[in-house]
């Protein structure tokens, strides 16, 4: 199974992909792990000029030997790129996964929209950088070879529809054209590094423009590495998560094991 690795946000260096191919070469020998050379350009904050990122991605995904994407990494530029990317994909690129996270989320967001593919929030190529970031690469690479149950999230109920997001990526996909239908889901939210103040603006952002759309419900991922205002907030995320789910009418589905960790699982989209 060849997997082709762009990195559609910012760039990883060659000893990245190296770490990563040695141990996908113990562990899943099956795998061929191609990384497109895109994968290490630099234009300032992003990996490559937008046209480079788009094209990459585009090449990979219509290329009908190539099985799977998976992104290198997060940081910021996908949604810069992932509509128009979408709009050039052939029939070639409906039959691949594609995971990613983060602002991943972009492109996973605009290809489930367009109905190509299987995608799935999960485990991606930098993670290797982690503490425990071996196990990530492992899971994510059970997923994408096997659909190995255990590299799922626990609690995905099998005929539910799920799509999994960060959340400040979210807030920001809301009232765009890269947001597809999502009624009937149970939308899964995390975030890390952000003030509690910045998640609850969120979470009113995203309730606000979800209300009476549908939504079966919001799980909560892991809400990490908050840092510490200057005065107390409060509540906590869950709190935060449930209160402005009251508000909005829509159901608090509870918490679900993703996260920017490396025990982040597996949230394919849509039904099972």
């Amino acid at each position: 199974m060849t997997i082709g690795i762009c990195a559609p946000s910012r760039a990883i260096d060659r000893s990245t992909a190296d770490h990563v191919l040695a141990i996908s070469g113990t562990s899943h020998p099956e795998a061929e792990l191609v990384f497109h050379e895109q994968c290490f350009a630099g234009h300032g904050h992003f990996a490559g000029p937008d046209i480079q990122r788009r094209d990459a991605f585009v090449e990979l995904a219509n290329d009908p030997e190539v099985d799977a994407i998976w992104f290198a990494r997060g940081g910021y530029g996908a949604c810069r790129i992932a509509g128009e990317s979408v709009a050039m994909l052939g029939d070639a690129a409906c039959s691949k996964s594609y995971m990613g996270y983060s602002d991943g989320g972009n492109m996973l967001a605009a290809l489930y929209r367009a109905g190509i593919g299987q995608v799935a929030h999960g485990p991606m190529v930098a993670d290797i950088g982690r503490t425990g970031g071996d196990t990530a690469i492992a899971r994510a690479l059970d997923w994408l070879l096997d659909r190995d149950p255990q590299s799922l999230a626990a609690g995905l109920e099998p005929d539910t529809p799920y799509a999994a997001f960060n959340l400040m990526t979210f807030a920001m996909l809301v009232g765009s054209d890269l947001l597809p239908d999502l009624a009937g889901h149970v939308l899964v939210l995390e975030e890390v590094d952000e003030h509690l103040y910045a998640i609850d603006r969120a979470f009113f952002a995203v309730t606000n423009a979800l209300a009476g759309k549908g939504l079966k419900g919001i799980a909560l991922g892991r809400v990490s590495g908050v840092p510490e205002n200057d005065i107390d907030f409060v509540m906590t995320a869950e709190e935060i998560a449930q209160s402005w789910c009251a508000r909005s009418g829509i159901a608090y589905a509870g918490r679900m094991d993703i996260g920017h960790d490396a025990d982040n699982k597996v949230v394919p989209f849509g039904s099972r």
